[in-house]
């Protein structure tokens, strides 16, 4: 299946009448002198606009919608909406935020509601779960839509009798890695941290607190594993959760000799990492957050480098 740059690569081509493989070196060439700061598919929307080529309000599909697109368009079915959260401004006023996901035949994606009148559709009872909608003038931003006072959201009567309901792993080198999506690579753990721990309340799985604990909360001890991963294109920070980093043989949680040395044995070990690539706000870097982690399949790997 095309990826989410595929898709729009072949939407530019026939605008603009140049060939792909055309628009894609000038892509590299951008990026290359962009010194790879820049993903292939930020590089293709400036590529786009310097063609005179906009985006912006074309109905896309879901699978279509690329990182840092302003004024999205698109229609879908909305299979879950989050409870109603209200915050207090810098100014001391109070707002309200409201997550829905959202999906079609393609994909899914997270859809985030900040204006009163469009969360007030929800309150009231028009948008619900199994409805369809439209979305106009959204911004992506890591992965997400977010609408905003000058954005559009209404009812569509179009159908969608089947969607993705699961989030699409997206096989890529890190290089290629995009904020906001869930991908899986193959790749060598070069850098690792002694783990950082806390007790966890066993049913809520978040930190335990001491009002719990008195109370008679039953808890465990869990880990939290910072590494950094190459993979030959590039390399990324990446954050590995409880059971993910017993998998990689990180155990002796109360002997910290033994703990120092089963975090330098993973160095160099190769394995196959799924999660979601996120922004992490504290040190304003993405990183990714692991889902699981998985052994080398060598008969598997044989098989795709003789193909």
């Amino acid at each position: 299946m095309a990826g989410s740059y595929e898709k729009i690569l072949s939407k530019l081509s026939k605008l603009s009448g140049i060939e792909e493989v055309e628009i894609d070196r000038r892509v590299e060439a951008k990026r290359s002198k962009l010194s790879g700061l820049i993903s292939r598919e930020g590089a293709l929307q400036v590529i786009a606009a310097e063609l005179g080529i906009s985006f912006d309000n074309e109905k896309l599909k879901i699978d279509e919608l690329l990182q840092g697109m302003r004024k999205v368009h698109f229609t879908g079915k909305v299979i879950s909406i989050s409870p109603i959260r209200t915050f207090v401004t810098k100014s001391g006023e109070e707002g309200k935020v409201v997550n829905l996901m959202v999906a079609d035949e393609t994909s899914n994606i997270k859809l985030v509601l900040w204006d009163t009148n469009h969360i007030k559709l929800i309150e009231e009872g028009n948008i619900r779960e199994d409805v369809s909608i439209e979305v106009m003038s959204g911004n992506m931003r890591q992965g997400e839509v977010h609408l905003g006072s000058f954005s559009e959201l209404g009812l569509s009567k179009e159908e969608f009798p089947e969607v993705k309901t699961e989030k699409l792993v997206k096989v890529k080198e890190i290089k290629e890695f995009n904020v906001g999506e869930k991908v899986s690579s193959r790749a060598f753990i070069v850098q690792a941290f002694m783990p950082r721990f806390f007790n966890a309340n066993l049913e809520t799985g978040k930190k335990v607190t001491d009002e719990e604990i008195a109370a008679g909360t039953p808890f465990e001890k869990r880990a939290i594993l910072n590494i950094v991963l190459d993979d030959g294109t590039e390399n990324t920070r990446a954050v590995i959760f409880h059971e993910n980093v017993k998998k990689l043989g990180i155990t002796a949680y109360e002997d910290e000799g033994l703990l120092n040395k089963q975090k330098d044995s993973l160095l160099g070990k190769e394995f196959v990492f799924d999660g979601n690539f996120r922004m992490n706000s504290y040190f304003n870097n993405p990183e990714l957050i692991v889902d699981s982690v998985g052994e080398i399949n060598l008969d598997r790997l044989i098989e795709e480098l003789e193909n």
